[in-house]
């Protein structure tokens, strides 16, 4: 049945892949490039967010567009795109332009997102949807990691090497989807819950969202910044920007299966605890990456597993017909804090120095740490539903792949205790 399953969702996987692998080195190397012309750190800080911005555009109308041409050439035309704003990259050099392209290319990147996910959710029923989306985690987690590992050798072959290399990606990314079936998966409309109705059901999951967004857009976009100034060469740099993903992909569903047997309020607070004293520590640890890898590695872990585990502790209080919905809005909240983060921090690392990064990263997660410890005292804890699921952000349609059927149940038999009461 699992061999059937992969075989259906293989060509999307893939072609997710191989575009992502490209979008994982050119993330990196656009902050390093600005950095090396002498951009400020405020110009990188607004180049990446545009980034963000696009992916939150895209969120909200690209959804739209796919349902009018159709799934294979909407996602032909979304890497067409990221194709071209990789490649005029390479061409030019002007902030202002690099600003424009990364904009288009977060709006293009939300669309792959989207026809993949929405294959995804095509492709299984609710019972596969937990083996689906351990494929999505392997392959997005995957690509992004394998992009840092070889930033430093596509960045030694010439200064637009790099941007070929990506838009070649990007273009070979169609040929997985061209072997799909001619059928169209079915693509509901977004409709998150507004943000006043998610703050009543679950304050604790609208902070740990947006805060985990801030923090994962700013070591997606600042990191590499704060690592070149204090001293890394572009390998090096990718090294450990690679042991940062490697923490988020090795150490997230640990902690979510720690968040089953333990209240998740209790598990954010803790998680945000670790955060801020890994960024102190890391702050007073000599600029090497033999002392650095391992604590960006746990630094990794913690940061990215706060969004999951929000997400977790929101669904466990949730109707089983609010679920999608939900998590929906959630997102939504998390990519407004990726799209404000880059020039915020990169602000504040202009104002303070490069070691401004990691006082940022210490401040939002104590700051988390105590509203999570003072909502644990002031509403009953609730009891987890479902088994924890480890989960990246997603587009809107796609999270719907996180809605497992043992989440449903539990939310049903949660529903049923309520109203038995």
């Amino acid at each position: 049945m699992f061999g059937q399953l992969f075989t259906t969702v293989l060509a999307p996987i893939l072609g997710l892949f191989v575009v992502a692998t490209g979008n994982g080195f050119i993330s990196s190397l656009t902050t390093l490039r600005l950095d090396s012309s002498g951009a400020p750190a405020l110009t990188v800080g607004l180049i990446s967010s545009a980034y963000f911005i696009g992916l939150t555009i895209g969120a909200f109308f690209n959804d739209r567009l796919i349902a009018r041409v159709g799934h294979i050439r909407a996602y032909s035309s979304f890497v067409s795109v990221i194709s071209i704003t990789f490649l005029l990259q390479g061409l030019f050099s002007e902030p202002a332009f690099w600003l424009v392209l990364r904009l288009v290319n977060g709006w293009a990147t939300l669309g792959v997102f989207l026809v993949v996910e929405s294959w995804l959710l095509l492709a299984g029923t609710p019972k596969q949807r937990g083996r689906l989306l351990a494929l999505y985690m392997i392959a997005f987690y995957g690509s992004t990691l394998l992009g840092q590992l070889v930033l430093g050798s596509v960045d030694a072959a010439g200064p637009t090497v790099p941007f070929i290399v990506g838009g070649m990606l990007a273009s070979l990314s169609v040929l997985p989807m061209v072997i799909i079936p001619r059928i169209s998966p079915v693509m509901d409309p977004v409709q998150p819950l507004r943000f006043g109705d998610l703050l009543r059901v679950t304050s604790t999951g609208v902070v740990g969202c947006f805060g985990s967004g801030v923090a994962i857009a700013a070591i997606y976009t600042l990191l590499p910044l704060y690592l070149q100034h204090v001293g890394m060469n572009v390998d090096q740099v990718g090294s450990l920007m690679s042991a940062t993903i490697l923490g988020a992909m090795v150490l997230q569903y640990p902690v979510g299966r720690w968040s089953d047997h333990r209240d998740r309020q209790a598990v954010l607070i803790v998680l945000g605890a670790v955060c801020v004293a890994d960024s102190l520590l890391i702050l007073a640890l000599p600029s090497s990456p033999a002392w650095l890898v391992l604590p960006l590695f746990l630094l990794g872990g913690g940061i990215f597993a706060i969004y999951p585990v929000a997400v977790s502790h929101s669904a466990d209080k949730a109707g089983p017909d609010a679920l999608v919905r939900m998590i929906q809005g959630l997102l939504l909240i998390n990519s407004v804090g990726s799209a404000i983060s880059p020039m915020i921090i990169a602000l504040l690392m202009e104002r303070a120095g490069s070691a401004g990064f990691f006082w940022a990263m210490a401040v939002l997660n104590l700051a988390m740490a105590a509203f999570f410890l003072w909502r644990r005292k002031q509403s009953p804890v609730a009891a987890p539903v479902a088994p924890f699921e480890p989960a990246t952000q997603m587009s809107p349609v796609g999270v719907e792949i996180r809605v497992t059927e043992d989440l449903i149940q539990g939310a049903m038999t949660q529903a049923m205790d309520q109203a038995s009461d």
